[in-house]
Order: structure tokens, then sequence, then C-alpha cells
């Protein structure tokens, strides 16, 4: 995918327009508002950003950059099962409370060599050191649960890290591509740009996205918010409606 040439400027002409005392991140998004109708079947946005070194300070500098995208919030139950008389039933469960329904941490090489592990923990970078809310004993990565949830969750393209996903156009100008899948769920994405040298974080950035849906399926789901007992009786109104052309059609004389 082409950069926009004329986003790149603006970010260029940003951080030229800024005092050089240290080292500054400035990013920006090809678009901040992802539009779903019945026809979505996923979409990438670019994430370009710029880093002004402290000349004074150190030359032609080896940086890396963490990219975080979080989805929205929601509560999600994960079930064990288990075979009993040769039926499985649910045996028993954990809920995983306010978990981001979407995160992907995109970076330039291997989290492991950008920062060690108690950085890591730390700042939360990472998957597998991302604190979720229902975790036992904070972040347990041989917890079965925690390990379906997001075993599940990568099957289905919501959970993903890339150690190829920043790359460096220049020393100082970067881009990467933010993967969305077609069941992206609706909502304000947060946007979090990081910039490392040596295993250190000199800086951060953030920004948010919003998914949103438009068109028919955003009538429908509207109604069905704000006018509850008007859509039910519609919704039944329909089905009758339906039950009975289905029953003068195919009737047998």
């Amino acid at each position: 995918m082409r950069i926009p040439a004329l986003a790149i400027a603006l970010v260029l002409a940003f951080a030229a327009a800024t005092p050089a005392a240290a080292e500054r991140l400035v990013f920006a998004l090809s678009s901040h508002r992802v539009l779903i109708n019945s026809s979505f079947s996923g979409a990438e946005l670019v994430l370009f950003g710029t880093v002004e070194p402290n000349g004074a300070e150190r030359q032609n500098p080896d940086y890396d950059v963490v990219v975080t995208v979080t989805g929205p919030k929601q509560d999600v139950v994960t079930r064990q099962k288990e075979r009993v008389l040769g039926i499985w039933v649910n045996a028993d469960s954990r809920t995983f409370i306010d978990t981001p329904a979407y995160l992907a941490v995109l970076s330039n090489r291997e989290i492991d060599a950008i920062a060690n592990r108690d950085t890591q923990r730390r700042l939360q970078i990472g998957i597998d050191n991302t604190v979720i809310s229902g975790d036992s004993g904070g972040i347990a990565n041989t917890d079965p649960f925690r390990a379906a949830f997001l075993r599940l969750n990568r099957q289905h393209g919501l959970y993903r890290e890339d150690s190829k996903g920043v790359t460096f156009l220049t020393p100082n100008l970067f881009r990467a591509g933010i993967q969305l899948p077609a069941n992206s769920p609706i909502g304000i994405y947060r946007v979090e740009v990081r910039l490392f040298l040596d295993g250190k974080l000199l800086a951060s950035q953030d920004s948010a996205l919003e998914i949103v849906k438009v068109g028919f399926e955003q009538f429908v789901a509207s109604a069905a918010r704000d006018h509850g007992f008007i859509y039910g009786l519609a919704t039944v109104g329909l089905a009758i409606m339906t039950g009975w052309l289905a029953a003068v059609v195919f009737r047998r004389d």
C-alpha cells in the first residue's frame, strides 16, 4: 500500500517545527474512522511516523518501535469442557472482565530483542505480558483458561503479534500496517506507539481510531437499542408474515 505523501509531509513538518531538545515521536494514521457495512471484509490502516533525535548526544542511533492497538473492552467467559458419559459438558469457567476485544502488537524486530523481560512486564509490551482482568495471580502463561482465551482470539485474527509489522523507511521514518479483520468489533481503538533505544523507553505517543457501522446495519442496531419495544413488535410481525407467506407459497392443494 502506498503511503499518502501529504500525510508524511505533515508529520515531518510537525517534527521540524518542534525544538530539538530530546527524542520526539510523531505519528499519524491514514484514517481515524473505519466504516462497516454488509460487504465489509476487513481493512488495513497505515500508521507512519518520524523520530527526531537529539543530535547533540548521539548520531544515527538504532531505534526500535512498538505499536500496540487495543480495541474496546468487553467481558468474556472462557469455559472448559469435559466428556461425561459420552457427552461434552461445561465443567468450569472463568470470566475475563474489561478485556480488549482486539489486540495487535507490531514491532520492527522481536520484542525480546527490544527490551528485557522486566521492562516488557512493567510496560505490558506484547500479548503474553498484557494483564487481563480475571487472570489468576497476575500474568500466568500456564493458566489453561488464559491460554484458551488467547488461542481463540488469535485464530479469529483479533489478537496478533508481528515482529516485522513496523518498517523503518529511513533511520528516522517508519511505517506500520494495522490489519482489521472482518469480525472487528465496533468501538474506539487506542493506538500507542513506543520508542526504544538500547532497551530503554525514550518516548511514547497515543492516538485513537473508531470503527462504526453504517447503512442498514446501523439502522437495525440503533432501532434495537433505542426503540426496543417497537423493534420487538416489528420483528414478531415480520416473523408472522414470513410464516404466512411460506404457507401460501408451499401450500398443497
